[in-house]
């Protein structure tokens, strides 16, 4: 697949608000703090396992872009955080993902009943976070977020195993599941910076444009990647009765070969190795990663448009250059 030659370092990226991410992560220690002693255990555990912390910076670039600078900005960037993680402990148990980022998934660590407990802890930290300042606006915002992140997870959870699952079908999962938290953190961080309406959706546009591309990444990534670097196994959608992008676009190349393997994978849950080396040979043969790929450069193009109503500053390039980091990431 033809990515950008020379990636854009996320750190560079983010070296604007450097100084607030750090804040951020301070802020998710102080705030997992419990006299339940496993709480914190659990929480230290998933800050260390890493995370690229895409949300909570795009939330602080477009608080700046207004000249926002207050506690609030690295507050909210906080509780989408919150959000994001307790929606992964979720995700992970639900799927039966044993690994995250290299790591033990919580629910392989700590058990089911823990991890939802634990999960169902996050949501409502998150809420208790968000009232602390006073915008029901915002908390209002977010609720809306969070409850299309759980339909996205419901809706998803009705076409498992659906081998003739539609490209519509499977962007509007992606719209619930990732999409409207990424737009939702550009939307705070315009109303923060008290941004024209006109700007606010312009960047919460952005963000949902962005999200859309992150995930068709990921789809690819499942199918293209290094496992290690990955730092989970290779062909978990599949296995996990998944139909993302480069499978639907190649059930529409090939009705034959493709579709029993599909089936066997997908709707039967029987995966071998010899049967996904079958799989990726025929989505080489006819194009379907790259089409894929493709897809997610046009939502990627369709992030960096909503800024063009914006003057050039430090936020604004970095807002700028992540599509382009989420095009030629490889973990």
């Amino acid at each position: 697949m033809s990515r950008t030659s020379a990636p854009p370092d996320l750190a560079q990226i983010f070296e604007p608000i450097r100084d607030d991410l750090e804040s951020v992560e301070r802020q998710f220690a102080n705030h997992i703090e419990s006299r339940v002693e496993l709480i914190p255990e659990i929480g230290r555990y998933i800050q260390k396992s890493g995370g690229k912390r895409v949300r909570p910076a795009v939330l602080l670039m477009c608080a700046r872009i207004g000249g926002y600078r207050g506690e609030a900005a690295t507050l909210y960037a906080s509780v989408v955080e919150f959000i994001h993680t307790a929606t992964l402990v979720h995700d992970d148990m639900i799927d039966d993902a044993g690994v995250r980022r290299g790591r033990e998934a919580v629910h392989s660590r700590w058990g089911n009943d823990i991890t939802v407990l634990l999960g169902d802890y996050l949501y409502i930290k998150s809420m208790g976070m968000a009232l602390t300042v006073d915008s029901l606006e915002l908390v209002r915002l977010l609720c809306d977020v969070t409850l299309r992140m759980i339909e996205g997870e419901l809706y998803q959870l009705t076409k498992t195993g659906v081998v003739n699952l539609t490209e519509e079908e499977h962007l509007e999962i992606i719209r619930r599941k990732t999409a409207y938290l990424f737009g939702g953190c550009a939307q705070i961080g315009g109303i923060l910076g008290e941004l024209p309406a006109p700007q606010q959706i312009a960047l919460r546009d952005y963000g949902f444009n962005l999200g859309i591309a992150f995930q068709l990444v990921d789809d690819l990534l499942d199918y293209t990647a290094d496992e290690e670097v990955l730092g989970k196994p290779v062909g978990g959608d599949v296995r996990e009765g998944k139909m993302t992008l480069p499978a639907i676009y190649l059930l529409q190349q090939d009705t034959g070969r493709a579709r029993t393997l599909l089936e066997d994978m997908v709707q039967d849950r029987t995966f071998t190795p010899a049967a996904w080396t079958a799989l990726r040979e025929l989505m080489t043969k006819h194009g379907v990663l790259e089409k894929a790929y493709e897809r997610a450069v046009s939502f990627a193009e369709a992030a960096k448009r909503q800024l063009a109503g914006f003057e050039p500053t430090p936020e604004v390039d970095a807002l700028m250059a992540l599509p382009d980091y989420v095009l030629s990431r490889d973990r």
